[in-house]
Protein backbone atom coordinates (compact mmCIF):
# COMPACT_ATOMS: atom_id res chain seq x y z
CA UNK A 1 0.00 0.00 0.00
CA UNK A 2 1.41 3.37 -1.01
CA UNK A 3 1.82 5.99 1.67
CA UNK A 4 0.89 9.67 1.35
CA UNK A 5 2.65 12.09 3.70
CA UNK A 6 0.78 15.35 4.32
CA UNK A 7 3.00 18.13 5.70
CA UNK A 8 1.36 21.09 7.44
CA UNK A 9 3.80 23.91 8.33
CA UNK A 10 2.42 26.25 10.97
CA UNK A 11 3.22 29.26 13.11
CA UNK A 12 0.65 30.63 15.57
CA UNK A 13 -2.28 28.79 13.95
CA UNK A 14 -4.09 27.62 17.08
CA UNK A 15 -7.50 28.24 15.47
CA UNK A 16 -6.65 26.30 12.32
CA UNK A 17 -4.59 23.20 13.20
CA UNK A 18 -7.58 21.21 14.44
CA UNK A 19 -9.89 21.98 11.50
CA UNK A 20 -7.15 21.50 8.88
CA UNK A 21 -6.20 18.07 10.23
CA UNK A 22 -9.86 17.02 10.21
CA UNK A 23 -10.39 18.37 6.69
CA UNK A 24 -7.30 16.60 5.34
CA UNK A 25 -8.19 13.32 7.03
CA UNK A 26 -11.75 13.47 5.71
CA UNK A 27 -10.46 13.86 2.14
CA UNK A 28 -7.95 11.05 2.55
CA UNK A 29 -10.51 8.63 4.01
CA UNK A 30 -13.22 9.50 1.50
CA UNK A 31 -11.33 9.83 -1.79
CA UNK A 32 -8.04 8.02 -1.17
CA UNK A 33 -9.02 5.13 1.09
CA UNK A 34 -6.70 2.70 -0.71
CA UNK A 35 -3.63 4.62 0.50
CA UNK A 36 -1.86 4.68 3.83
CA UNK A 37 -1.22 8.18 5.13
CA UNK A 38 0.31 10.35 7.82
CA UNK A 39 -0.33 13.98 8.74
CA UNK A 40 2.74 15.79 10.04
CA UNK A 41 2.75 19.27 11.56
CA UNK A 42 6.05 21.17 11.59
CA UNK A 43 5.77 24.06 14.02
CA UNK A 44 7.99 27.13 13.78
CA UNK A 45 8.10 27.92 17.53
CA UNK A 46 4.49 29.07 17.93
CA UNK A 47 3.63 31.13 21.01
CA UNK A 48 -0.19 31.07 20.97
CA UNK A 49 -0.98 27.54 22.13
CA UNK A 50 -0.60 25.91 18.72
CA UNK A 51 1.82 23.34 20.12
CA UNK A 52 -0.54 22.32 22.89
CA UNK A 53 -3.27 21.78 20.33
CA UNK A 54 -0.94 19.73 18.09
CA UNK A 55 0.12 17.58 21.05
CA UNK A 56 -3.54 16.89 21.81
CA UNK A 57 -4.14 15.89 18.18
CA UNK A 58 -1.14 13.54 18.30
CA UNK A 59 -2.39 11.89 21.49
CA UNK A 60 -5.81 11.26 19.99
CA UNK A 61 -4.71 10.07 16.54
CA UNK A 62 -1.67 7.91 15.78
CA UNK A 63 -1.74 9.10 12.16
CA UNK A 64 -0.90 12.64 13.28
CA UNK A 65 2.73 13.46 14.07
CA UNK A 66 4.70 16.60 14.87
CA UNK A 67 8.09 18.24 14.50
CA UNK A 68 8.77 21.18 16.83
CA UNK A 69 11.54 23.62 15.86
CA UNK A 70 13.64 25.36 18.52
CA UNK A 71 12.93 28.76 16.95
CA UNK A 72 11.31 30.32 13.89
CA UNK A 73 13.40 29.35 10.86
CA UNK A 74 11.27 31.20 8.34
CA UNK A 75 8.65 30.41 5.76
CA UNK A 76 11.00 28.49 3.43
CA UNK A 77 13.42 26.54 5.62
CA UNK A 78 10.83 24.93 7.86
CA UNK A 79 8.63 23.41 5.10
CA UNK A 80 11.72 22.30 3.17
CA UNK A 81 13.07 20.51 6.24
CA UNK A 82 9.68 18.93 6.81
CA UNK A 83 9.50 17.61 3.25
CA UNK A 84 12.97 16.10 3.56
CA UNK A 85 12.05 14.48 6.90
CA UNK A 86 9.12 12.43 5.61
CA UNK A 87 9.26 8.94 4.11
CA UNK A 88 5.98 8.63 2.22
CA UNK A 89 5.83 7.59 -1.42
CA UNK A 90 4.83 11.20 -2.00
CA UNK A 91 4.74 14.35 0.13
CA UNK A 92 2.04 17.03 -0.09
CA UNK A 93 2.67 20.29 1.84
CA UNK A 94 -0.54 22.10 2.81
CA UNK A 95 -0.82 25.48 4.55
CA UNK A 96 -2.62 25.41 7.89
CA UNK A 97 -4.72 28.49 7.05
CA UNK A 98 -6.85 26.69 4.40
CA UNK A 99 -5.51 28.85 1.56
CA UNK A 100 -4.28 25.63 -0.05
CA UNK A 101 -7.55 23.79 -0.92
CA UNK A 102 -7.46 20.28 0.54
CA UNK A 103 -9.92 19.23 -2.18
CA UNK A 104 -7.00 19.29 -4.62
CA UNK A 105 -5.16 16.48 -2.82
CA UNK A 106 -7.02 13.72 -4.75
CA UNK A 107 -6.39 15.64 -7.99
CA UNK A 108 -2.66 15.75 -7.24
CA UNK A 109 -2.59 12.04 -6.41
CA UNK A 110 -4.48 11.19 -9.61
CA UNK A 111 -1.91 13.10 -11.69
CA UNK A 112 0.89 11.43 -9.72
CA UNK A 113 -0.48 7.99 -10.56
CA UNK A 114 -0.44 9.02 -14.23
CA UNK A 115 3.34 9.45 -14.00
CA UNK A 116 3.85 13.08 -12.94
CA UNK A 117 6.41 13.01 -10.14
CA UNK A 118 5.85 16.70 -9.36
CA UNK A 119 2.35 18.17 -9.39
CA UNK A 120 2.30 21.90 -8.62
CA UNK A 121 -0.72 23.95 -7.67
CA UNK A 122 -0.77 27.31 -9.47
CA UNK A 123 -3.11 30.12 -8.46
CA UNK A 124 -5.31 31.30 -11.34
CA UNK A 125 -7.28 33.61 -9.03
CA UNK A 126 -7.13 34.64 -5.41
CA UNK A 127 -9.57 36.02 -2.87
CA UNK A 128 -6.77 37.73 -0.96
CA UNK A 129 -6.27 41.51 -0.99
CA UNK A 130 -6.45 42.68 -4.61
CA UNK A 131 -3.47 45.01 -4.29
CA UNK A 132 -1.29 42.26 -2.79
CA UNK A 133 -2.29 39.85 -5.56
CA UNK A 134 -1.50 42.51 -8.19
CA UNK A 135 1.92 43.13 -6.65
CA UNK A 136 2.57 39.39 -6.56
CA UNK A 137 1.72 39.18 -10.26
CA UNK A 138 4.20 41.94 -11.08
CA UNK A 139 6.85 40.22 -8.96
CA UNK A 140 6.34 36.84 -10.65
CA UNK A 141 6.55 38.36 -14.12
CA UNK A 142 9.64 40.35 -13.14
CA UNK A 143 11.49 37.37 -11.66
CA UNK A 144 10.41 35.20 -14.59
CA UNK A 145 11.92 37.70 -17.01
CA UNK A 146 15.11 38.15 -14.99
CA UNK A 147 15.87 34.53 -14.14
CA UNK A 148 17.74 32.06 -16.29
CA UNK A 149 15.35 29.45 -14.84
CA UNK A 150 11.77 29.39 -16.16
CA UNK A 151 10.03 30.37 -12.92
CA UNK A 152 6.41 29.30 -12.32
CA UNK A 153 4.01 32.20 -11.82
CA UNK A 154 1.81 32.12 -8.70
CA UNK A 155 3.34 28.89 -7.42
CA UNK A 156 3.77 28.92 -3.64
CA UNK A 157 5.07 25.40 -3.06
CA UNK A 158 1.64 23.78 -2.71
CA UNK A 159 1.70 20.51 -4.64
CA UNK A 160 2.78 16.88 -4.62
CA UNK A 161 6.39 15.70 -4.59
CA UNK A 162 7.31 12.12 -5.39
CA UNK A 163 9.83 10.37 -3.13
CA UNK A 164 12.42 10.49 -5.94
CA UNK A 165 12.22 14.29 -5.97
CA UNK A 166 12.37 14.37 -2.16
CA UNK A 167 15.56 12.31 -2.40
CA UNK A 168 16.99 14.99 -4.71
CA UNK A 169 16.07 17.72 -2.20
CA UNK A 170 18.02 15.88 0.50
CA UNK A 171 21.10 15.78 -1.74
CA UNK A 172 21.09 19.50 -2.57
CA UNK A 173 22.59 20.47 0.79
CA UNK A 174 21.38 24.06 0.36
CA UNK A 175 21.33 26.15 3.58
CA UNK A 176 18.80 28.60 2.13
CA UNK A 177 16.53 26.42 -0.02
CA UNK A 178 13.92 28.07 -2.24
CA UNK A 179 11.47 25.31 -3.16
CA UNK A 180 9.75 27.41 -5.85
CA UNK A 181 13.02 27.88 -7.69
CA UNK A 182 14.11 24.26 -7.19
CA UNK A 183 10.85 22.97 -8.68
CA UNK A 184 11.19 25.37 -11.62
CA UNK A 185 14.81 24.32 -12.17
CA UNK A 186 14.40 20.54 -11.96
CA UNK A 187 10.69 20.08 -12.64
CA UNK A 188 11.01 19.13 -16.31
CA UNK A 189 13.07 16.09 -15.37
CA UNK A 190 10.29 14.89 -13.06
CA UNK A 191 7.45 15.28 -15.56
CA UNK A 192 6.07 18.41 -13.89
CA UNK A 193 2.31 18.94 -14.05
CA UNK A 194 0.63 22.27 -13.25
CA UNK A 195 -2.86 22.32 -11.74
CA UNK A 196 -4.69 25.65 -11.54
CA UNK A 197 -6.90 26.61 -8.61
CA UNK A 198 -8.56 29.62 -7.02
CA UNK A 199 -6.98 30.51 -3.70
CA UNK A 200 -9.59 31.00 -0.96
CA UNK A 201 -9.35 33.42 1.94
CA UNK A 202 -7.63 32.51 5.18
CA UNK A 203 -10.06 30.61 7.41
CA UNK A 204 -9.12 32.22 10.73
CA UNK A 205 -6.39 34.27 12.35
CA UNK A 206 -4.14 36.87 10.77
CA UNK A 207 -1.67 36.41 7.97
CA UNK A 208 1.97 36.29 9.02
CA UNK A 209 3.11 37.82 5.74
CA UNK A 210 4.14 41.45 5.86
CA UNK A 211 6.35 43.74 3.80
CA UNK A 212 9.52 42.26 5.28
CA UNK A 213 8.57 38.62 4.60
CA UNK A 214 7.49 39.45 1.04
CA UNK A 215 10.69 41.44 0.49
CA UNK A 216 12.75 38.59 1.93
CA UNK A 217 11.11 36.12 -0.46
CA UNK A 218 11.70 38.42 -3.42
CA UNK A 219 15.37 38.97 -2.55
CA UNK A 220 15.95 35.25 -2.00
CA UNK A 221 14.60 34.42 -5.44
CA UNK A 222 16.48 37.29 -7.13
CA UNK A 223 19.84 36.58 -5.51
CA UNK A 224 19.54 32.80 -5.90
CA UNK A 225 18.30 32.62 -9.47
CA UNK A 226 19.30 35.80 -11.32
CA UNK A 227 22.43 37.62 -12.42
CA UNK A 228 20.51 40.57 -13.81
CA UNK A 229 20.93 42.77 -10.73
CA UNK A 230 24.71 42.73 -10.92
CA UNK A 231 24.74 43.03 -14.71
CA UNK A 232 22.36 46.01 -14.62
CA UNK A 233 24.60 47.75 -12.07
CA UNK A 234 27.61 47.32 -14.36
CA UNK A 235 25.81 48.40 -17.53
CA UNK A 236 24.01 51.31 -15.87
CA UNK A 237 27.25 52.50 -14.30
CA UNK A 238 28.95 52.46 -17.70
CA UNK A 239 26.08 54.39 -19.33
CA UNK A 240 26.05 56.99 -16.55
CA UNK A 241 29.80 57.44 -16.89
CA UNK A 242 29.44 58.14 -20.63
CA UNK A 243 26.57 60.56 -20.00
CA UNK A 244 28.55 62.34 -17.28
CA UNK A 245 31.52 62.80 -19.61
CA UNK A 246 29.21 64.04 -22.35
CA UNK A 247 27.51 66.58 -20.06
CA UNK A 248 30.89 67.73 -18.74
CA UNK A 249 32.14 68.23 -22.30
CA UNK A 250 29.02 70.23 -23.25
CA UNK A 251 29.41 72.44 -20.19
CA UNK A 252 33.06 73.00 -21.03
CA UNK A 253 32.25 73.98 -24.62
CA UNK A 254 29.46 76.34 -23.52
CA UNK A 255 31.73 77.96 -20.96
CA UNK A 256 34.62 78.40 -23.40
CA UNK A 257 32.38 79.87 -26.10
CA UNK A 258 30.56 82.21 -23.71
CA UNK A 259 32.88 82.69 -20.77
CA UNK A 260 31.07 85.62 -19.13
CA UNK A 261 27.49 84.93 -20.26
CA UNK A 262 27.10 81.25 -19.38
CA UNK A 263 26.20 80.63 -15.74
CA UNK A 264 24.53 77.31 -14.96
CA UNK A 265 24.50 77.87 -11.21
CA UNK A 266 24.54 75.20 -8.52
CA UNK A 267 21.18 73.54 -9.24
CA UNK A 268 22.41 71.10 -11.94
CA UNK A 269 25.29 70.03 -9.72
CA UNK A 270 23.07 69.40 -6.70
CA UNK A 271 20.42 67.52 -8.69
CA UNK A 272 23.07 65.43 -10.44
CA UNK A 273 24.81 64.70 -7.14
CA UNK A 274 21.63 63.44 -5.44
CA UNK A 275 20.64 61.43 -8.51
CA UNK A 276 23.92 59.56 -8.73
CA UNK A 277 24.09 59.07 -4.96
CA UNK A 278 20.64 57.47 -4.95
CA UNK A 279 21.61 55.18 -7.82
CA UNK A 280 24.80 54.19 -6.01
CA UNK A 281 22.93 53.44 -2.78
CA UNK A 282 20.38 51.30 -4.65
CA UNK A 283 23.01 49.14 -6.31
CA UNK A 284 25.17 48.95 -3.19
CA UNK A 285 22.11 47.63 -1.36
CA UNK A 286 21.39 45.16 -4.16
CA UNK A 287 24.97 43.89 -4.16
CA UNK A 288 24.71 43.64 -0.38
CA UNK A 289 21.77 41.24 -0.83
CA UNK A 290 23.92 39.04 -3.08
CA UNK A 291 26.74 39.14 -0.52
CA UNK A 292 24.29 38.26 2.28
CA UNK A 293 23.14 35.28 0.23
CA UNK A 294 26.74 34.15 -0.25
CA UNK A 295 27.54 34.71 3.43
CA UNK A 296 24.59 32.57 4.54
CA UNK A 297 25.69 29.76 2.24
CA UNK A 298 29.30 29.94 3.44
CA UNK A 299 28.32 29.84 7.14
CA UNK A 300 26.11 26.85 6.27
CA UNK A 301 24.11 26.60 9.46
CA UNK A 302 21.53 23.80 9.67
CA UNK A 303 18.35 24.50 7.74
CA UNK A 304 16.34 23.75 10.89
CA UNK A 305 17.22 22.67 14.43
CA UNK A 306 14.51 20.51 15.96
CA UNK A 307 13.45 20.68 19.59
CA UNK A 308 11.61 17.35 19.53
CA UNK A 309 9.37 15.05 17.53
CA UNK A 310 6.10 13.35 18.38
CA UNK A 311 4.90 10.10 16.84
CA UNK A 312 8.00 9.22 14.81
CA UNK A 313 9.85 5.92 15.01
CA UNK A 314 13.28 6.65 16.53
CA UNK A 315 15.23 4.08 14.51
CA UNK A 316 13.67 5.23 11.26
CA UNK A 317 14.53 8.83 12.12
CA UNK A 318 18.17 7.97 12.72
CA UNK A 319 18.38 6.07 9.44
CA UNK A 320 16.68 8.90 7.57
CA UNK A 321 19.03 11.52 8.99
CA UNK A 322 22.00 9.36 8.01
CA UNK A 323 20.65 9.07 4.45
CA UNK A 324 20.15 12.83 4.28
CA UNK A 325 23.81 13.42 5.17
CA UNK A 326 25.17 11.06 2.51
Amino acid sequence: MKKISILIPCFNEVENVGPISSAVEDVLKKDLSSYDYEIVFIDNASTDGTRDKIEELCRNNSKIKAIFNVTNFGQFNSPFHGICSLDGDCVIPVCADFQDPVELIPVFVHEWEKGHRIVSGVKSKSRENGIIYFLRTIYYKLIKGMSQVHMIEHFTGFGLYDKTFVALLRKLNDPIPFIRGIVAEYGAGFNLKLVEYEQPRRRAGKTHNNFYTLYDAAMLSITSYTKVGLRVATIFGFICSILSLLVAFIYLVLKLTNWYGFDAGQAPLIVGLFFFMSIELFFIGLMGEYILNINTRVIHRPIVVEERRIGFDTDADIEKEADAKR
